[in-house]
This record gives C-alpha cells, structure tokens and sequence, in this order.
C-alpha cells in the first residue's frame, strides 16, 4: 500500500542517516523558531524593560497552551507510529481525524477564556497594575488567537507520525520567518503599519501561526499526502482519544509542569525585583535557542523508536538511543560553553540596564551549569512517550521541575538570597538526569527481554526440527 512506503524506511535504513534525515528538518525549523522567540523579546525590550517583564510574565500562559498542543501532538505522532509499525494503516487515519477535530474545539475553548477572564489570570502572578496592564493587552490577544496554534502544531505531529519531518519544518519557517518580519513592523510603526507596541508583538504572532497553519492543512488534505483525511466519514471512537492520551496526557503534563515551574520561579525571583523577572524571562528565551533544536531531534528520533518498538527490532532501538544522546549531548555542551563564555554579550542583545546586566550575567552562568547532562535526559525521557509509556516521562519532568526545584529555590533564595537561588536549577537537573537514565535503563532491560524471548511459532519450529533429526 502506498500509505506505509515512508513509514517502512524507519525500519530499514542506516540509524544516523535516517535520524539526520528525518530530525534535520525539524532542527532547522527549531532553529529558526528559537531565532524568533529571542528577536521577539529584543524588540519588547526595546520598548522597555518592564515590557520585557510582561512577556515574561505571559509566558507561563502560552506554555499551557503549548502543553495542549504539544501533549495531543506527542500522542498523535506515537500512536501513528506505533499504528505503521502494526501495519494498521486505516487506524492510523482515523486517528488524524479524530484529532483534527479536538484541535477546533480546543481553539474556540481558549478563545472565550481569553476573551472574558484574561486580567483575571495576570493577576495570579502579580499586583504590579503596569504589568498587570502590559502583559493583558498582550496575552488576551494570543488567548483569542489560540486556533492558530493548534491547528499548525497538531498537523505537523500527523506528519511526522509517518516519518514525513520536512512539511511540518517548511510550517515552522514560514510561521517564524513571517513573525520576525512583522514584529518591528507592528510594534514600532514602521511605514503605513499601525505602532502598537506590545500588542503589535500579539498580533505578528497569531498572523504568522494562522498561515502556517493553512499551509499544512493544505498539505495535509491534499491526495499527495500519506495520511488520508475523510473528515466527513469519520465515527468517533472514544478508544482512539484514550490512545492518543495515555501518551498524549503526560507529554502535556510536561509542559504544564514546564509552565508551572515558570509561574513559581516568577514568583520567587519577582519578590526581589522586576528586574529579576526580566532576567529569567531572558534566559528562558535564550535557552531556547539550544534546548528547542533537542526537541526537533525527538520528532525524528521518535518515529523511528516508536516504529521499531511495533516491529520488535531491538537492535534498531538501542542503535537510535545510543545516537539520541550523543547528538544531544553536543547541542546542549556547545551550548554550556555560550552561555558560560558570551553572557554579558547575550544579555545587551534585550536592554542595556546596568541592573539588568548585572543580575543577568550571575543568573546566566549559575543556570546553565548543568545543560551538558540535559540534552541526553530529553532523549532518554522522550523514549518513554515512543514506546507508548508515557507515565516515566512526566514523573521525570514534575520531579525536576517543581518538587525538587521549588524547595531547593526557597532553601537557598531563604538562606543567601537573589545570587544563589539561580543553582537550584543545575541541582535539580542533575538529580533527575540520573534518576531518568538509571529508570530507563531498567525497563528496557524488561522490553528487550520480551522482544527477544522466542515466540510460540519459534518454538514448535524447534520441535518440529528435533522431531525430523
């Protein structure tokens, strides 16, 4: 069938060029996704730094959003995966279908959350009224515009389900590319463009992600694609959102946790300064630029575990792990070295407060002490959701992001204040990495054992040998 000529090289070709192949595209357009978030947040801050401290606060509200998408996504992909692996091409298709219509749902769901209860939500995370003014004008835009942000990512994960990885990084450059060049358009007022400061910022963003959005949707219900969409002829089937969920659920618990950890951090570091909120808001956008090229590595490297997995090839699966991690672990050490050797340089990319800059060099090198372990613990955490055991990685994320490292933050902000708090990110990294590795480690011990014990065909072959000697 011609549905799974794609889907079979995931279990044929040479692992480093097939990973390469299918993660590079996706890496590129992770790439230019972070060269956009960090552009974004240099022209708010040029507006000032406490439109740099709003975006930073918004940002946990975006996460969850993401966590939506991004948890449906991972789901989608897995599940399709695993579903070629089986050979079962027509599941695989409903399973598009299905969450193609939970992405619509989703979108008008969060746009009336935005539009009424937008101030509401600031106000969780500060009493500053200037930020709280800010950062509403702002995020009731992206809420009301969440349809644009579903719809591209959840097409992009059907994609790459089946091993298709350059469509959706085609989706992610023109999204990026078309939001840095509105950005100074629409904030500054640049020509006959309206000057809309932060809002301009909102606007860019939800333009660019709607005609992303259009583009794989045009993809994806065009006959030259793989995966068939017959929204028409589709019969709800409860048993496909329980499967794209049981790895779909934690995957978005990751990014809840993700945005959690934000929101607290904000709170901790926000009870020094504003300046302190603006810093963290740097870093996360920085950080971005080398931890977002992992996540594209995953879009390929995951595919391919989830695939093999269905398909019993061990070989194949520790061949992929072992080229995960190494790969990951040179983005993330090259990206130790930036931070620890070019960190002042970073910081005056946003705003040359000399507070800012001092806070932000301290805050910058403490941080990024343990991104070198990172890389490989995202690719071993993600080989959980391929395998359809999802539950490991958001236990790993909730534990790294939230119990350790809230506690081990109030511990040293208590103890010696703003310049030491800044390590409790490094601990609570390294902690988990090792946790996540030795509990991996573990049940593939489990998986390969039951892949490689004889089936019951195997064994009366051997009678049956036995017997005619």
């Amino acid at each position: 069938m011609a549905l799974n000529k794609k889907a079979d090289r995931l279990g044929t070709e040479p692992i480093i060029p097939l990973l390469i192949k299918l993660s590079a595209p996706a890496v590129i357009g992770m790439l230019i996704q972070s060269l956009y978030n960090i552009i974004d947040s240099i022209y708010i801050g040029h507006l000032s730094k406490e439109a740099l401290s709003a975006i930073s606060l918004a940002f946990p509200i975006q996460l969850l959003l993401i966590a939506i998408s991004v948890g449906t996504g991972v789901g989608t992909t897995s599940l399709i995966s695993r579903l070629l692996g089986r050979q079962e091409h027509n599941r695989a298709n409903s399973v598009a279908e299905h969450v193609t219509f939970l992405s619509v749902i989703y979108g008008i769901v969060v746009a009336i959350i935005g539009y009424f209860f937008t101030e509401d939500l600031i106000r969780i995370f500060t009493h500053d009224q200037v930020l709280i003014d800010l950062t509403t004008q702002y995020t009731r835009i992206i809420l009301m515009g969440a349809l644009a942000l579903f719809v591209p990512i959840i097409g992009n994960n059907i994609l790459r389900g089946e091993g298709n990885t350059f469509v959706p990084m085609v989706t992610m450059l023109i999204g990026a590319i078309l939001n840095i060049i509105l950005d100074p358009l629409l904030i500054f007022g640049i020509g006959f463009f309206p000057e809309l400061g932060i809002e301009g910022a909102a606007y860019a963003t939800i333009f660019a992600r709607l005609t992303s959005g259009i583009f794989v949707w045009i993809i994806l219900f065009s006959d030259k694609n793989q995966i068939t969409l017959k929204l028409k002829q589709i019969t709800f089937d409860p048993q496909i959102i329980i499967d794209v969920y049981k790895v779909g659920l934690p995957a978005m618990a990751l990014q809840i946790s993700a945005s959690t950890m934000i929101a607290g951090v904000n709170k901790i570091v926000g009870s020094y300064s504003e300046t302190a909120i603006a810093v963290f808001g740097i870093y996360f956008r920085l950080q971005s630029f080398v931890f977002l090229p992992i996540v594209g590595l995953t879009q390929g490297y995951m595919p391919i575990i989830g695939y093999n997995y269905g398909n019993n090839n061990s070989e194949r699966m520790k061949k992929t792990i072992k080229s995960g991690a190494i790969i990951s672990c040179i983005f993330t050490t090259v990206g130790f070295i930036i931070f620890q050797f070019f960190t002042k340089e970073l910081i005056l990319l946003f705003n040359k407060d000399p507070q800012l800059l001092e806070v932000g060099t301290t805050a910058l090198k403490r941080i990024t002490l343990a991104f070198p372990i990172m890389g490989p613990a995202i690719i071993f955490s993600t080989t959980f959701q391929a395998i359809g055991k999802g539950i490991p990685s958001l236990i790993h994320s909730t534990f790294r992001q939230i119990l350790l490292l809230f506690p081990t933050m109030y511990l040293l902000s208590y103890l010696y204040g703003l310049d030491a708090l800044w390590f409790a990110i490094p601990i609570a990294e390294l902690i988990a990495a090792v946790i996540v590795t030795i509990w991996l480690v573990i049940v593939l011990h489990e998986v390969f054992k039951k892949m490689n014990e004889p089936t019951v065909t195997d064994k009366v072959g051997k009678v049956d040998k036995a017997k005619a000697k």
